[in-house]
């Protein structure tokens, strides 16, 4: 028997382990739809064993699916009066638990068994969009709420109430909303928190309890201290994490009636990474090991009065990029660390990636320089040239990712003239205009001949009527990066631990870009195979995009609703996906035989979904109403023209063409 169970277990490794793979990505296809609900269904939940499927839906009713055999198992109206956003079975309960959250601002425990609402709690004050659970504790459970509040629950307590367990409100005033939250698998001490706003927020939740455990024993002991009032969470306690352009694009988007919130966060399989679908924005991806500081302007050549310790500068800057020492001088030679020939097959593909972007295929030449930046991520030509190609296509974030690749092609070689040149060209249209003038004085100091090229100088000419107007003077003056971290607080006042915890937040590792997420606030985007080698995504175009993780490539887009797709989830152990959205059905989606006929399913032309996500994000508010009530908007639902680019003139010296 011991070793039946032995051979059980390793099977099932294996299955986990190779159970999504890219032949299965490219056969990937509609199986079923699950018919049943007579609403919007809003939320999914698969058991541990992924031999059962929840869904729950704004007609107020959780059905139990057997998802192998396309039937239901189990309907029950959950005692909620308005719609149902989130649904999760509690741990080691037999699959007999269900809790469920709602817009009607109650969280309910059910008996599926018996079909009974066993517990009904009212604490919240503003809809309930989310419920976490975690393993290690199979009597607790937490909710988020749009009050702006997250609660603990434990079955376990006599009171059957909730405790307050983080109160966004105290931080970030009145008129925050808790959208999301997420227990990490494999540490489920850490809870990540997703609200409105740029900004997720890691929290240790045993440093919290210990801290409420000792403030109590001490009240109870007699000792009051004013900290232990004010400081609820305890430092330490909290880590945020946010794409390093957003907060400085915060006052554009608010003019433009354009909303930031986290709809979404996961962790990956294995507990080191978080996943943020970021609502009027692109999906992230956060590395919790190797964390990084958002990259503003810190040449190699700035770093060399300063000190070095362990291989990173202590110059005091607190969001810049910190390069290794190894890197800090301008070499003189042409020879430099980071360049070098490439191996055939890379070589050809930066060739493809050349040729991609002398045709103006700007996403397609960004897919090929990162294939071969995942496999020579020390040549510093193909971080120069990627850069050049997200600073032509323009899309939200563009600007940011091609300031991270310069400033990686810079740290590989310092002499990387063109690599410099848009560095501040970079640095002006992410409105750090004092930053932008000293990179381009830096450049022309470097390379003289340079310096006075019509590029050179238009550039130099823009920078100076932004640097001296009125309105950019008092943003961006030098030396104060970090004011981009207190622009969020919508007039209110911001705690100073909040603005210290905004200006240590880490930046992204990956952005996964092409889909929408604007209409909607409860958007997932999910980490598909057991090492989570695949990114998924619901889009408000009825799609859901699927990327590899490690390129950020997209490499297929599936027609999953007739409107939005808004919940993804994958099973647990195998190539099998649940999807649902504004259509009343629930989507089963799975590799389909090599003789089965064409998918109809299947986007083809992936590039020009993209690029029509992205003018549909940037769209008035008013079209985008409209085209969600069924008008056709000239330029939102297709492919269009890219539109011209007069970024460097054609007749300046300093090109952005890829080398």
């Amino acid at each position: 028997l011991a070793n039946v169970n032995i051979t059980s277990r390793n099977a099932l490794g294996f299955q986990r382990q190779y159970h999504v793979t890219d032949p299965f990505i490219n056969r990937l296809g509609l199986e079923a739809e699950l018919q049943g609900h007579t609403g919007c269904v809003n939320c999914l939940e698969w058991n541990e064993r992924g031999d059962l499927l929840a869904s729950g839906s704004d007609d107020q009713h959780c059905i139990i699916w057997d998802p192998f055999k396309h039937k239901k198992l189990t309907t029950m109206h959950t005692g909620h009066a308005a719609n149902i956003f989130s649904v999760k079975f509690l741990p080691h309960s037999g699959d007999r638990i269900l809790v469920t959250g709602a817009a009607d601002t109650k969280v309910h425990v059910h008996d599926v068994s018996v079909k009974e609402t066993i517990h009904m709690f009212s604490d919240h004050t503003n809809r309930v969009k989310r419920i976490a659970t975690a393993p290690m504790w199979p009597n607790i459970f937490w909710s988020a709420a749009e009050d702006g509040i997250i609660r603990q629950y434990d079955l376990r307590e006599s009171s059957k109430r909730s405790e307050v367990l983080i109160d966004l409100t105290e931080y970030c005033g009145q008129l925050v909303e808790a959208k999301c939250l997420a227990v990490n698998p494999q540490n489920n001490n850490y809870l990540a928190v997703g609200a409105n706003g740029p900004f997720v927020r890691l929290y240790d939740m045993r440093m919290i309890h210990n801290h409420r455990k000792s403030a109590s024993q001490s009240t109870s002991a007699g000792v009051h201290t004013f900290c232990d009032r004010q400081k609820p969470i305890p430092d330490g306690a909290g880590q945020y994490y946010v794409a390093g352009h957003l907060p400085v694009k915060l006052h554009d988007y608010n003019n433009r009636l354009r909303v930031l919130v986290a709809t979404y966060v996961t962790f990956s399989p294995d507990g080191t990474e978080l996943l943020v679908n970021m609502g009027g924005e692109q999906v992230y991806l956060f590395d919790l090991t190797f964390k990084q500081k958002p990259y503003t302007y810190l040449l190699p050549k700035k770093c060399q009065s300063t000190d070095v310790q362990n291989g990173k500068t202590t110059n005091g800057v607190s969001n810049g990029i910190h390069l290794p020492a190894s890197r800090l001088r301008f070499a003189e030679s042409k020879v430099f660390s980071g360049s070098g020939e490439l191996p055939p097959h890379l070589e050809r593909i930066k060739q493809q990636a050349n040729d991609a972007f002398a045709r103006q295929q700007w996403t397609q030449a960004i897919q090929f320089y990162s294939l071969g930046i995942h496999e020579a991520s020390h040549n510093a030509m193909l971080y120069g040239n990627r850069a050049a190609a997200y600073m032509k296509r323009k899309w939200d974030g563009d600007h940011y990712d091609a300031l991270r690749d310069c400033l990686k092609a810079l740290s590989l070689n310092p002499g990387h003239l063109k690599a410099h040149f848009r560095l501040a060209r970079c640095l002006f249209e992410l409105k750090y205009m004092a930053e932008a003038l000293e990179c381009l004085d830096d450049f022309k100091g470097k390379f003289p001949e340079q310096a006075h090229s019509s590029a050179c100088d238009a550039l130099d000419k823009d920078i100076k009527a932004a640097l001296f107007s009125k309105m950019d003077s008092a943003e961006d003056k030098k030396g104060n990066s970090s004011i981009r971290f207190h622009t969020f607080s919508r007039k209110e006042s911001i705690p100073e631990d909040e603005v210290v915890l905004r200006e240590r937040s880490y930046d992204y590792k990956h952005r996964y870009c092409g889909h929408c997420n604007t209409t909607t606030d409860i958007k997932e985007a999910n980490f598909f195979g057991s090492k989570g080698q695949y990114i998924v995504s619901g889009s408000d175009d009825g799609s859901f995009f699927i990327w590899e993780k490690e390129t950020a490539n997209l490499v297929r887009i599936l027609q999953g609703d007739e409107s939005i797709v808004n919940c993804l989830q994958p099973h647990p152990s195998y190539c099998f996906l649940a999807t649902s959205g504004i259509d009343p059905v629930v989507r089963l989606w799975n590799p389909r035989p090599e003789s089965e006929s064409g998918n109809g399913r299947v986007v083809e032309d992936m590039e020009g979904a993209a690029a029509a996500n992205q003018r549909r994000m940037n769209a008035d508010p008013l079209e985008v109403m409209l085209l969600n009530m069924g008008y056709r908007i000239t330029g939102l639902s297709g492919r269009g023209p890219e539109g011209s680019d007069d970024e460097d003139s054609s007749d300046g010296q300093v090109q952005c063409r890829p080398s």
